[in-house]
């Protein structure tokens, strides 16, 4: 179940970063501007974070592993028209339909582990989870460059329906089913609770972090491509992927977070990540030496996969029966963190340079560290 659940969640979330490095061939192919192009990707993250939330709370009424089937069939269907189409508008509009089937994933898987899995278990299997969602972002993209060094765009979309079939029958056969809730009153209903989120004392401040970690790995990712790409390391953007790559080293502590938390405790694991991250990420620009800057992303990498599977477990452990609805909101809330991100990284890039962004993201990890530190924790229930 952990090795479906991992594969499934890496191959659905790495939708989201496979166009980053097809724009400029998207801008060639389809004759518009870079900044057009870059709509491919857009589309794809403004349906995914508004529809993670809308069908995290369907799952509640109908089932996760109906939603994760539901959502890796739409996608099978989808994703090789994408691969077809001859008109840009036609593209982005398919990679929102790809957006909103992918949305359907996340929430449902995480809630899914939360419920199927014994407490003493459940951090692990969220760590591997958090760490396919984090190793994504590289895999994704290296996916994507590969095959289009090798075939034409198209052929990134075609191979993925056969991905995305084989892991539909994978959670359709070797997946067993969660539980369900009774669907009480309307269809609307459950959206209704989502207000409930924000009365549970804490759960809103660790939607703080939720946003912070998120605007810092995305921002780093482009504050780190900006600087290697500059007259100061003059890399190619395949290096620079390569560079990327090696910090999929430090995601794979995310899996282990387990065993830290039933030891130390879930707050103390989650302010580890978050000095981690803060370190990595203040001193990343502090000596232009690349083997440095290379041993710093790890670092950043580790403490970002310490703190995420953590701050979920946290999250779910407040939450408690509207846990489903919690964590949707939570991958709304770390989506637009990663939409905030690049936008926040070119300003202070434009305006400060690539030091003082580094500290600036760094600044923003050690402020969020104030916020475990007004979240009371109840003994944990199953």
């Amino acid at each position: 179940m952990t090795a479906i659940l991992f594969w499934c969640s890496l191959v659905v979330v790495s939708s989201v970063y496979l166009t980053i490095p097809l724009v400029t061939i998207f801008a060639d192919s389809f004759k518009v501007t870079p900044s057009q192009a870059a709509w491919a990707g857009s589309a794809f993250s403004f349906a995914f974070a508004g529809g993670g939330l809308f069908f995290g709370v369907l799952s509640d009424r109908y089932g996760r592993k109906k939603m994760m089937l539901l959502g890796l069939l739409l996608l099978t269907v989808i994703t090789p028209l994408i691969g077809s189409v001859s008109s840009f508008s036609w593209l982005v509009a398919l990679r929102a339909l790809q957006g909103l089937a992918a949305s359907m994933f996340p929430p449902s898987v995480l809630a899914y582990a939360m419920e199927m899995f014994p407490i003493k278990r459940r951090v692990t299997i969220i760590g591997f989870i958090s760490t396919a969602f984090l190793m994504a972002s590289i895999v994704g993209q290296i996916y994507s460059s590969f095959i289009v060094l090798n075939f034409s765009w198209s052929y990134v979309f075609y191979i993925l329906f056969a991905v995305y079939l084989i892991s539909s029958i994978l959670i359709a056969f070797f997946i067993p089913n969660g539980k369900t809730q009774q669907p009480d009153g309307s269809f609307f209903s459950p959206f209704l609770r989502i207000g409930d989120i924000f009365k549970r004392k804490g759960l809103p401040l660790c939607y703080i972090i939720s946003a912070t970690l998120f605007i810092s790995l995305v921002g780093f990712f482009t504050t780190l491509g900006s600087y290697l790409n500059s007259s100061l390391f003059g890399l190619s953007h395949q290096d620079i992927l390569w560079v990327r790559a090696v910090g999929i080293i430090g995601m794979l502590v995310a899996p282990f977070d387990g065993r830290l938390v039933a030891k130390f405790g879930v707050k103390k694991v989650l302010c580890c990540g978050l000095i981690f991250a803060g370190i990595g990420m203040g001193l990343l620009g502090l000596w232009p030496n690349l083997i440095f800057l290379v041993s710093m992303s790890v670092v950043f990498t580790t403490g970002i996969a310490l703190a995420l599977p953590a701050l979920i477990s946290l999250i779910g452990r407040i939450a408690g029966e509207i846990r489903a609805i919690a964590v949707s909101f939570h991958m709304f809330m770390v989506f637009i963190g990663a939409s905030l991100g690049p936008i926040l990284s070119i300003y202070l890039i434009n305006h400060g340079g690539y030091l003082f962004t580094f500290e600036v993201l760094a600044g923003l990890l050690c402020l969020s560290l104030i916020v475990p530190f007004f979240i009371r924790l109840e003994e944990p229930r199953s």
